[in-house]
């Protein structure tokens, strides 16, 4: 039995290699001059934040590094109740750490400004795309949906072992492809909360809807996956299950 001080570190370490890792992609290489990485490569750098972080720290907390993954397993009755806030915490406090060292980093050179981003997400304006606030609500929402019915299917005792943190990662680089232009992608309010504290303004403005469109989205998600798991068998109830994300 893993104690819980230790999950509430590994929390921490891996939603801080989720928001360095894949924000970091975006704010240092995305536009780098003649060998930037663009849109797929940050798509794809999110996703092997999770699929490296799945291997390294599944078997120790779940590797949820999300709120609304946290929440998704609880109402789909993988993850207990009590351990909700912690992992909260523990997710948050490493998003921000994660930002506080990209900030470092990327600061060090010369005309660097957070009015460039600093990879936060946003609607209306502040939408890479100019997306409104409905597309971006309802982009958020079936985004987090979708990536939560894969985490609970990929992990379901009886998919095949061992395959969970491929299948997570790659649906993560996937719904970044599909999401970046509108919001610049969150589906995880603690990747949310990061950047948008080193941003402020406007970011913080917005970041109420990167909290609550992912959190509805993934407790629907745990509800309905609830539900169709009952079809052939119940669901585990306890101790958070290897290899779950983001």
């Amino acid at each position: 039995m893993v104690t819980l001080s230790r999950r509430f570190a590994a929390e921490l370490m891996g939603t801080f290699w989720l928001v360095f890792g894949g924000c970091g992609s975006a704010v240092l290489a995305a536009a780098f001059p003649s060998v930037g990485i663009g849109l797929l490569g940050v798509s794809l750098a999110f996703g092997l934040t999770v699929l490296t972080m799945a291997y390294a720290i599944g078997h120790l907390s779940g590797c949820h590094l999300n709120p609304a993954v946290s929440l998704g397993l609880w109402t789909g009755k993988r993850f207990p109740a009590k351990d909700l806030l912690p992992y909260i915490v523990a997710q948050v406090i490493g998003a921000i750490i994660g930002a506080g060292v990209l900030y470092v980093i990327a600061s060090g050179k010369p005309g660097f400004d957070l009015a460039g981003g600093f990879a936060a997400n946003g609607y209306g304006e502040h939408s890479p795309g100019g997306y409104s606030l409905v597309a971006a609500l309802v982009a958020e929402v079936a985004l987090t949906f979708m990536f939560l019915i894969i985490i609970l299917g990929a992990t379901d005792g009886r998919a095949p072992h061992g395959f969970a943190p491929i299948a997570i990662g790659l649906s993560l680089t996937l719904i970044h492809l599909i999401g970046i232009p509108v919001t610049n992608l969150s589906v995880n309010p603690a990747r949310s909360t990061g950047p948008a504290l080193f941003v402020g303004g406007w970011a913080l403005a917005q970041l109420w809807l990167f909290w609550l469109a992912p959190i509805v989205g993934a407790c629907l998600a745990g509800f309905f996956y609830s539900w169709l798991a009952r079809e052939t068998g119940e669901p585990v109830v306890g101790q958070p299950e290897p290899a779950t994300r983001p």
